[in-house]
């Protein structure tokens, strides 16, 4: 596992599902202005052209604020455009073959839900982050297995890895979330829904920069 320090830490944004790439590009561009410094792509129904492009233009925004990017799903993908990563479910794909077709110098996560046994997994298998939730009713996966605090504290100390909190998380209710141990929060809904969604990256990344203090 390769220490990618920083990155791995603080808000973690989670795009929308719009097949309009122009619109998808202004909501992720003004989440990157915000201070967002970690992005997955996610799109599972949109075709692999429609994915490429857009996947293609969020890399570039990316770029263009010193970010990296991080492809749902699609391991493939990642490589081809030549993302910072990939994150795959903890039954999509075999880890081995992840974390191959990644090599080192790109960041694996994977969703581990509420399944101990899938971040052992995970840790043995070379990922560089974990995701677990969800931690709150999600409007994004409303049938989502729900996840305790107490078994995010749990996993964050037992395990030596970056761990992402994910499912429902607002402003309001990530402190507690940071409180448990998460190094990262992902979210979607309440950071692009949000009327000024650069202010709201601002706000999600202070509350880190609360805690290091």
């Amino acid at each position: 596992m390769t220490d990618f320090g920083a990155t791995l830490r603080g808000l973690y944004a989670i795009t929308p599902e719009d097949h309009l790439l122009p619109r998808l590009a202004a909501l992720v561009e003004a989440a990157l202005a915000g201070g967002v410094r970690l992005v997955q792509y996610r799109n599972k129904h949109a075709p692999i052209e429609l994915r490429r492009a857009q996947a293609a233009e969020l890399l570039r925004l990316c770029r263009l604020y010193d970010a990296r990017l991080i492809v749902n799903d699609d391991v493939w993908l990642a490589v081809e455009i030549g993302a910072d990563g990939a994150h795959v479910g903890c039954d999509d794909l075999d880890l081995r073959t992840a974390r191959e077709a990644l090599g080192t110098r790109r960041i694996l996560g994977i969703s581990c839900y509420s399944d101990i046994g899938c971040v052992e997994a995970a840790v043995r298998g070379g990922a560089d982050y974990v995701g677990i939730g969800s931690m709150f009713p999600s409007t994004t996966k409303p049938a989502a297995t729900a996840a305790s605090l107490e078994l995010l504290g749990a996993a964050c100390r037992r395990f030596d890895i970056p761990v992402a909190a994910i499912g429902g998380i607002t402003v309001r209710n990530a402190p507690k979330v940071i409180a448990a141990g998460a190094d990262m929060v992902a979210v979607v809904s309440d950071l692009f829904n949000a009327m000024d969604i650069g202010r709201r990256a601002t706000e999600f990344q202070s509350l880190f920069d609360r805690k290091r203090k």
